[in-house]
C-alpha cells in the first residue's frame, strides 16, 4: 500500500425498477462520499433485481454507451471518487447472453477497468434454483487497477470461492467483490470465504453486498464488511440498506506482511 484511504461498501436491496436503483445507489454512494470515503463500491446487480431472468437484456447497454455508464461516470466525476459499480448487465458477444460486468470509474468519470465475471453460479436447493450460465457469458480475464492509494484486484460474488482467481492478480492490497449471496450459502460461507481471501492473500478485502427481501420475492444474505489482512472485521452491516466504511491503513498492512511473510514464502 501507499497511503491510508477511507473507503465504503454500499449494501442495497435493489427491486425491479431500475430507476428507483440508481436513484437509490446515487444516494447511498453521495452518502458515503460526504463521510470521506475515496474509495466506494456497489453490489451485484445493484440496478435490478428481477424475478424475471429475461428483464436483463432489456436493461444491458453496450459497453461505453447508456444512461446507466453515463450517469456512473458522472456521479464519479462529481464527488471526486473511485467508484467501483458492483455489477450490471452488458451487452455480450452471443445475442442470448449478456455479461455480469464490474466497471471502476476514476474521478474523472473515465472508465478505469472492467471485470466480467468469470465464475457463473449454479445452485439448486428445493424450489431455490439459480443457473447463471444460461444467460451470462463469462468473463475471461482477472483484473486489478492501481489507485493513488492502492493496487484494487476485483471479483464478483461466486467468484469468492476460487482461490486461484485472485492468486493470479498476482499482489494487491485491496480486493473488491461486489454480490447477492443467497442465504443458504451465505449462511455457511460468506464470511469464511472473505476472511479467507483476506489472510491468504495478506491483504484488505471490500464486500459489498444486496441483503434483504426483494420485490422478486428472493432473499439475500447481506452481511457487507470490511476485513484486513489478518483477517479481522472492521466493519460490517447484517441487512438493510447501508454503508459500511472503514480505512485501510498502510501502517497495517506493512506490520502483517512484515510480522508473517507468507506472501514471500510461496513455492508453487
Amino acid at each position: 500500500m501507499l497511503a491510508d484511504v477511507k473507503v465504503s461498501a454500499i449494501q442495497m436491496v435493489s427491486g425491479e425498477d431500475p430507476e428507483q436503483n440508481l436513484a437509490r445507489a446515487e444516494y447511498w454512494v453521495t452518502e458515503a462520499a460526504s463521510q470521506g470515503a475515496q474509495i466506494i463500491a456497489l453490489p451485484e446487480y445493484f440496478p435490478m433485481l428481477n424475478r424475471d431472468e429475461r428483464a436483463k437484456f432489456a436493461l444491458a447497454e453496450h459497453f461505453g454507451s447508456g444512461m446507466m455508464q453515463d450517469r456512473l461516470a458522472q456521479l464519479a466525476q462529481k464527488l471526486g471518487i473511485w467508484l467501483v459499480a458492483g455489477s450490471l448487465p452488458l451487452k455480450g458477444k452471443q445475442a442470448d447472453k449478456v455479461t455480469n460486468t464490474s466497471l471502476v470509474f476514476d474521478p474523472s468519470g473515465a472508465v478505469a477497468a472492467r471485470y466480467d465475471k468469470i465464475h457463473l453460479f449454479d445452485f439448486q436447493k428445493g424450489d431455490e434454483c439459480y443457473q447463471e450460465s444460461a444467460s451470462i457469458e463469462a468473463g475471461q480475464q482477472p483484473v486489478c487497477f492501481d489507485t493513488p492509494w492502492a493496487r484494487v484486484g476485483l471479483g464478483i460474488c461466486y467468484d469468492l470461492r476460487f482461490p486461484e482467481l485472485f492468486r493470479g492478480l498476482d499482489d494487491v492490497d485491496l480486493l473488491v467483490i461486489p454480490a447477492a449471496f443467497t442465504v443458504p450459502t451465505g449462511r455457511s460461507h460468506w464470511e469464511l470465504l472473505l476472511r479467507a481471501r483476506a489472510v491468504e492473500n495478506q491483504c484488505y478485502l471490500m464486500a459489498p453486498a444486496q441483503g434483504g427481501q426483494h420485490d422478486s420475492g428472493r432473499v439475500t444474505w447481506g452481511h457487507s464488511m470490511i476485513v484486513d489482512p489478518w483477517g479481522e472485521i472492521l466493519g460490517q452491516q447484517d441487512l438493510g440498506e447501508g454503508i459500511v466504511t472503514g480505512t485501510l491503513s498502510k501502517q497495517r498492512f506493512d506490520e502483517v506482511r512484515r510480522q508473517l511473510p507468507a506472501w514471500l514464502h510461496r513455492r508453487l
